[in-house]
């Protein structure tokens, strides 16, 4: 094992079906699984009778406590196949890669090539959203259970905006648009090229997405994460919850776990996952795009690998007076203009070190020298916002000078059509935030927005207009002096979630040219 100081990345791996290098390490991988499952189903039963929105009222609880009494005793009778198959699946992990590919079909086509200056631009569609596929029991804590059923409904509101694809609409202007423009809109965006997920942390529910979204948009990076004892030392129980969909060929990819954890998220493998792209050709050389997805560390008061926003009950966070303002700035740290201090902020900055590192030696060691670059995409849920005063270091951090944010005017100044992206965890089962065209019209009004869309962190003050906290983020850059140039032309905050997730989805339409 890397020991946490090495923050240079392994070499890209070549793609292949299998996690593991033998196909005899992959059966016994499996029958670790089958040993490990009935404990592992036991214990998510368990869990999700301790979760808020299942401890019922008045004589419910009988049926509730006998549940539980009987998911426990399950547990206990399940040990023994559990302590054998944990002694099977520890070791393995040394072997495996820390991701699944799922080539496509064979009846799979991808896009035409990009040739330039044949075509003189073509415009690239990317997707992120978290959608809080944890295990049953977990995800019942953010008031989203059925992992499963969601999983299947969240397959099929991203082919909605996959077919589109599939026949070639990529709604690319002919001309450079200018300033990019904002959208809130009820259907996932239509023309999509690469869908980057966050939270697909249950292996059932991962398979189901992959089943959905290989055949009809191309190859798919899942189960993504370094298992096992890592670093720390932790016991890495969940992967990192990262699922990456291209519709173009992928050429390399790789992951690297973040080696610095707190609390829950200390039994996820976290990290960032890379992956270049093959694009087309530009005269005779290949055209790459790179991806890197990645989720930041969770903040505190938060379940790590799953729920944000405040839990149904939990009384509002007061506002803070005139009095406490001043305590609060004596206790801040110089710079953060009275924002209470934030312990978990520290972590997420040395994780987008990390990353910025990791992100340029994936690129130097991928890039051969004749190749073209279009774009290079930094994307997924980095659990900060351009707002609040708790996240001031984040906000500073130099991740913002390397790629561009196009909802960000500066440090905590916003576009004026900027969206929150994570949503009241206690309004989640509202009629309202079930229906993707309902909620929309309701954030489209300030008391909507107040009602549907999370607070701002505890000891932070809402800002005027609450427009919520934008967490999931889509940021770009060029190669520079580089014969292509991409430019944002549309940003768009989707409802077509709604129910199935507590944030919203983001998406980016890119148009790449050569120069004129």
């Amino acid at each position: 094992m890397q020991s946490p100081s090495d923050s240079r990345p392994p070499a890209p791996s070549t793609l292949r079906p299998s996690p593991f290098p033998h196909p005899v390490l992959h059966a016994l991988h499996a029958l670790a699984r089958v040993l490990l499952f009935p404990a592992y189903w036991a214990l998510d039963q368990l869990l999700g009778y301790w979760a808020p929105a299942a401890r019922p009222s008045g004589l419910q609880w009988l049926s509730s406590a006998a549940g539980a009494v009987a998911a426990l005793l399950l547990l206990l009778a399940c040990l023994p196949l559990a302590l054998p198959g944990l002694l099977l699946w520890l070791p393995l992990q040394t072997w495996r890669r820390p991701f699944c590919y799922q080539p496509p079909p064979q009846c799979w086509t991808p896009p035409a090539p990009w040739r330039p200056p044949a075509e003189p631009a073509r415009c690239f569609g990317f997707l992120s959203a978290n959608v809080c596929l944890l295990p049953h029991g977990l995800a019942r804590f953010s008031n989203l259970p059925h992992s499963q059923q969601r999983a299947e409904a969240v397959g099929a509101a991203l082919l909605a905006g996959l077919r589109s694809a599939r026949y070639g609409a990529t709604g690319c202007s002919l001309q450079p648009t200018g300033a990019p423009r904002g959208m809130l809109v009820t259907a996932v965006p239509a023309g999509l090229d690469f869908v980057c997920l966050q939270e697909v942390f249950d292996l059932r529910a991962a398979r189901r997405l992959v089943r959905l979204l290989a055949p009809n948009l191309g190859p798919v990076l899942y189960d993504v994460g370094a298992l096992g004892l890592q670093p720390g030392p932790y016991l890495k129980l969940l992967g990192s919850g990262l699922l990456l969909a291209s519709r173009y060929p992928l050429l390399r990819a790789a992951f690297r776990a973040f080696p610095n954890a707190r609390r829950e998220d200390a039994l996820a493998s976290k990290g960032l996952l890379s992956a270049q792209a093959q694009l087309g050709f530009l005269d005779g050389r290949r055209v790459v795009g790179f991806l890197h997805c990645t989720h930041l560390h969770a903040p505190s008061g938060e379940l790590g690998v799953g729920s944000k926003g405040s839990w149904a009950g939990r009384p509002p966070t007061p506002a803070v007076g005139a009095e406490g303002r001043e305590k609060a700035q004596d206790e801040s740290a110089p710079g953060t203009e009275g924002a209470l201090p934030a312990e978990d902020g520290p972590v997420r900055c040395e994780q987008l070190r990390l990353l910025l590192d990791w992100v340029e030696h994936f690129e130097a060691e991928s890039r051969q020298e004749a190749e073209a670059v279009a774009f290079s995409m930094l994307l997924g849920d980095f659990n900060f916002d351009n707002c609040s005063l708790n996240d001031a270091r984040e906000q500073e951090h130099q991740l913002f000078n390397s790629f561009r944010d196009p909802c960000r005017l500066g440090t905590r100044l916003e576009q004026p059509w900027a969206l929150g992206t994570l949503l009241s965890t206690s309004a989640l089962n509202h009629s309202v935030a079930c229906s993707p065209e309902m909620l929309r019209r309701a954030l489209e009004q300030k008391e909507g927005r107040l009602r549907y869309l999370a607070g701002p962190p505890r000891g932070s003050r809402p800002s005027e207009p609450w427009r919520g906290r934008r967490l999931d983020y889509i940021t770009y850059r060029g190669a520079p002096g580089g014969p292509l140039s991409p430019e944002v032309e549309q940003v768009t905050f989707s409802t077509a979630l709604a129910g199935l997730s507590d944030h919203l989805a983001v998406g980016l339409r890119l148009r790449v040219s050569t120069p004129s």
